[in-house]
């Protein structure tokens, strides 16, 4: 099982970042299953980073992949953000929109949408700029390393976000249980985990190419991170789900926790 997981090499070759987006990441394909997720996300963000929430100095993005609507509740909030991942293409592709160059992809779909939950789209750009500001550096990361943005060394974080990263990075159900631990070693003590998993479902697609993924239950999510070490502030749930994937898929879990303090 583990041997036939997609690994760094694979996604190094085959993940092409374009075919992602156009997939998982279109707002002018209609109602899509993959809108549906889309829109759930940005939700859930906007009710965690929003007026109340969640806020602070600093936050990492782990497995941003090519993607950056995950961060534009949160650019309101903190002031130094981290974004990372596995493979070079994706880190690319966020720099070329950080840095506004030809050809970077055209976010401004997703970005009002997170407007219109703040009571504004009219300042979309406005809201581009201010997450291009704050974020700064994009790093390598690697889930599975004690400390999985290393070589880099960071100072504790406020906050760790990961969105539709870890059942894709982990090959077991064990496995995602020490990358959880791994991602709470990030974290100041009392400092906030937000993630978002797809539940249930073993692949997705990316063009014509299979990625693995772990099929988790809820409830299985729900004890990892409480044996991360961190207490559940919010757990929410969507039947939402993506069209390519298996349809087992038991939709979207997202869960605020908070790191408990060391003993």
């Amino acid at each position: 099982m583990e041997g036939s997981f997609t690994g760094e090499d694979e996604y190094q070759k085959n993940f092409l970042p374009r075919e992602y987006l156009a997939t998982y990441c279109s707002f002018n394909s209609g109602p899509a299953p993959e809108a549906e997720v889309l829109k759930f996300n940005l939700e859930c963000l906007h009710k965690t980073f929003g007026p109340g929430g969640l806020k602070g100095d600093t936050l990492i993005d782990i497995g941003t992949g090519p993607t950056i609507y995950q961060l534009l509740a949160a650019c309101e909030s903190f002031q130094d953000i981290t974004l990372s991942d596995l493979t070079d293409r994706n880190r690319e592709e966020l720099e070329k929109w950080l840095k506004k160059e030809p050809g970077a992809y055209d976010w401004s779909p997703a970005v009002k949408y997170a407007c219109e939950l703040e009571g504004d789209s009219g300042r979309w750009r406005e809201k581009e700029e201010k997450l291009r500001a704050v974020v700064k550096r994009v790093l390598k990361c690697d889930v599975h390393l004690g400390n999985p943005l290393a070589p880099a060394v960071l100072p504790p974080a406020d906050c760790v976000l990961t969105l539709l990263a870890m059942e894709c990075a982990c090959c077991s159900l064990d496995t995602y249980r020490t990358a959880l631990r791994n991602l709470a070693s990030l974290l100041k003590p009392e400092g906030h985990l937000v993630t978002s998993i797809i539940l249930r479902v073993s692949c997705y697609m990316v063009g014509n190419h299979r990625f693995s993924s772990v099929a988790l239950e809820k409830e299985e999510v729900e004890q990892a991170v409480l044996d991360a070490g961190f207490d559940i502030e919010q757990l929410l749930h969507s039947p939402c789900k993506y069209s390519p994937a298996n349809a087992a898929s038991s939709g979207v879990c997202f869960i605020v926790a908070r790191k408990r303090p060391e003993p």
